[in-house]
């Protein structure tokens, strides 16, 4: 029996009928084709699947699709403008905060949520918001610092 369902995704309207025990992650992944959303180990461990339900980080992993009925999900396909990353995007990119690339949009909605409270987070505040999330290649210095950097950008001090 599927369930029907109303999102937001991106800021666009979806309206599909679900499986009740279909994950969010899946939703996005094999039915939107927004594959920026990683699932790595499916039990909300690693947070390579958070996305953004009403601005709060989630593991899509974790969410059911029906869950998310009548609410709001920002995954890392909506983040920039047309043409334009977002300043969190670009301060990756400056900082090298990069290397394999599969937590990076669980980083990024991670540190997206935390700057959107808080553009001006100090180390240890974006230490702790991104501890959700696993990088298996140890960038995690970079990766605060481009946080850090993208949070400057966001307040207009660099």
């Amino acid at each position: 029996m599927k369930v029907p369902v109303k999102l937001l995704v991106n800021g666009e309207l979806y309206q599909l009928d679900v499986a009740p025990n279909e994950t969010l992650v899946e939703l996005l992944r094999e039915r939107l084709h927004l594959t920026g959303t990683k699932e790595g180990c499916g039990v909300g461990d690693c947070g390579t699947c958070i996305v953004l339900l009403e601005g709060v980080p989630v593991n899509s992993c974790l969410v059911l699709a029906v869950d998310a009925n009548g609410r709001q999900v920002a995954t890392i396909e909506g983040l920039g403008d047309e043409g334009r990353l977002h300043p969190l995007q670009e301060s990756y990119l400056e900082k090298g905060a990069v290397q394999c690339g599969f937590c990076t949009s669980g980083m990024i909605m991670s540190g997206k949520a935390l700057l959107d409270e808080n553009p001006d987070a100090g180390e240890e505040e974006i230490k702790r918001a991104l501890s959700g999330v696993l990088c298996r290649c140890g960038s995690y210095k970079k990766i605060v610092a481009a946080v850090k950097a993208a949070g400057e950008k966001m307040q207009g001090t660099r």
